[in-house]
């Protein structure tokens, strides 16, 4: 029996999980019952041209990710709910939420066509929801994801209850990536990601309130921004506090060194008042963090995770939003 858990491990190690979430333009979650399978869109609820969609945009290497989805009545009710999160260009808070709530699974696959050509169908739900919030419970795929993912998720959906966050939904979800770091979730429409989450850190992350540092250890980083720059982003969002959340924000890699061990990254934010910023910031390879490591539990090799650290950073351009009397 494999008693190695790469969770466990990686917290032994002290892995910081920082610059770990993964850059998409689209993700598109398909609610399913579960059980899922380790390839989740090979489960048997899964329609074939919806497994056939799948498999072409993969082919394609088409920057989209798909996720099967389920809450605790996914079983019970008779339409499959299909979201759609595409990012937003330029200056961002994240994600644009398409919802639709469709009577067979196996039209699916169909409207994803229409949304990836372009053509937003016409039948979006109207939600009161404003938050999706989904949880990596994915135990086919690696049984850290059930071990840490299965209690997360129940406690989790207690703790909004309980806040009586009506705008909120919770979802289990199949392999988000990184699954080392379970419990890992999800936070959409922004799209951040976290990891080795507990219910107290969670509950700052759901109220955008008490002491921000604790995100220091529970934040893998923003899935609108390239991976080393994640590290600049969560500094400026821990020097900013929770007002940071409402800031648009882009980041682009202006230099590269050719082994990768530098790179020089700038990141503009604007905030709600409409004043805007540019850091610029030197990412330099960090050998003390980087570390090798088996990076699932079913990993028969070692791999190398590389770690950057923010080494000189500096304003470049600072913009006062003026107003006129």
């Amino acid at each position: 029996m494999n008693t190695f858990f790469c969770s466990d491990h990686a917290r032994e190690v002290g892995e910081d999980i920082i610059g770990s979430a993964t850059n998409y333009q689209t993700y598109i979650l398909v609610e399913c019952p579960q059980p899922w399978t380790y390839n989740a869109f090979n489960s048997k609820w899964v329609p074939s041209n919806l497994q056939k969609l799948v498999e072409e945009v993969s082919r394609a290497k088409l920057p989209v990710r798909f996720l099967l989805i389920a809450n605790d009545f996914s079983h019970k009710v008779d339409y499959t709910t299909l979201l759609i999160y595409q990012k937003q260009e330029g200056l961002s808070s994240g994600f644009q939420k398409h919802e639709f709530k469709l009577p067979h699974i196996e039209q699916v696959a169909a409207v994803v066509k229409q949304c990836l050509w372009g053509k937003m169908p016409d039948a979006e739900t109207e939600t009161n929801i404003t938050r999706d919030i989904l949880v990596c419970t994915h135990g086919s795929h690696d049984q850290c994801c059930a071990r840490y993912g299965n209690p997360f998720y129940f406690h989790a959906a207690a703790n909004i209850a309980d806040l009586a966050l009506d705008n909120v939904r919770i979802w289990k979800s199949s392999h988000l990536g990184g699954h080392r770091f379970a419990p890992t979730a999800i936070d959409f429409p922004n799209g951040r990601y976290y990891g080795f989450l507990d219910q107290e850190s969670f509950r700052s992350i759901l109220t955008r309130t008490g002491d921000i540092q604790c995100l220091n250890k529970v934040y893998r980083g923003w899935g609108i921004i390239p991976n080393p720059l994640q590290i600049l982003e969560k500094e400026l969002m821990l020097c900013h506090g929770w007002n940071w959340f409402n800031y648009k924000v882009a980041g682009k890699i202006i230099q590269q060194s050719l082994d990768n061990n530098t790179i020089l990254a700038e990141l503009t934010f604007e905030e709600p008042c409409g004043s805007l910023s540019t850091y610029q910031a030197q990412l330099i390879k960090d050998q003390t963090k980087t570390l090798k490591l088996k990076s699932s539990c079913n990993s028969k090799e070692d791999s190398v995770i590389v770690k950057y650290v923010v080494d000189r950073v500096g304003i470049v351009c600072k913009k006062v939003a003026t107003y006129s009397t």
